[in-house]
């Protein structure tokens, strides 16, 4: 069955604290207080949104700070639940959204490569086929067995985009490109990136480079607010939110 992602009336919604967060001591001493004012606003950041994309398709999302765009990326890789609305998937999803996140800083790099392609989804077996690679591509096979707080942030970079990049990926799902390292790295990655999305079956990526877009995405969707402004072809959608930017 081909890959979809099927997104109908979802909302994701958000607390803003006026102040700092109650501590749990201090919300149960407010819920016994009568009349206690709220400290709190509910915040929505999608509201509503309906969305189809079809196997093949190469969707990029623009809009300004703050407009809901990582928030649906989220989303989509069931970081947030939806508060309201249902969220349909068919397809592995291979989420690259913030690079290194649940690396363990006591941890030797091979230990953490573990350990973030578990939390990635793969298992053992499947690491274990991938580690000589990943190793390579990072250039950090002096280094693998350090632990990762010995790193400088380029190394632990390298490390970070090789782990999560090493897939055959089914939806891929990118926050941006690949910045960070010295500049002959960064043309590896850049170099892998467009593999992966040339071996995706739906690509779905958030950027504010908008000429990357144009070149690289079939569609593209306009978000401002947490709910849809436009969707369709790049050139348009993209000429249309610099006018109004303007």
């Amino acid at each position: 069955m081909s890959s979809f992602i099927f997104v109908q009336g979802l909302a994701i919604q958000f607390r803003i604290y006026h102040n700092r967060a109650p501590s749990l001591k201090e919300g149960f001493a407010n819920l016994l207080k009568p009349n206690t004012a709220r400290q709190y606003e509910n915040f929505y950041a999608i509201k509503n949104l309906t969305l189809k994309i079809a196997s093949g398709e190469r969707v990029g999302i623009i809009g300004a700070n703050g407009a809901g765009k990582s928030t649906l990326l989220k989303a989509l890789c069931r970081i947030y639940e939806p508060f309201k609305g249902s969220l349909i998937i068919n397809g592995r999803v291979s989420p690259l959204l913030e690079v290194g996140a649940g690396f363990h800083a006591e941890f030797t790099g091979r230990e953490n490569l573990y350990l973030n392609g578990a939390i990635l989804g793969y298992s053992k077996e499947d690491l274990s086929k991938m580690e000589e690679e990943i190793i390579a591509f990072a250039e950090l096979e002096q280094f693998i067995d350090t632990p990762v707080k010995y790193y400088s942030t380029g190394m632990y970079l390298r490390l970070a985009f090789a782990i999560a990049t090493t897939v055959n990926p089914d939806i891929l799902i990118l926050d941006e490109m690949f910045s960070g390292g010295d500049a002959s790295f960064v043309k590896k990655a850049t170099d892998r990136m467009h593999q992966l999305i040339n071996k995706a079956n739906i690509m779905v990526m958030v950027s504010h480079q908008l000429e990357l877009l144009e070149q690289l995405c079939t569609r593209v969707i306009w978000i401002e607010e947490g709910a849809i402004v436009a969707d369709g072809s790049p050139g348009k959608i993209i000429s249309s939110y610099l006018a109004a930017k303007s």
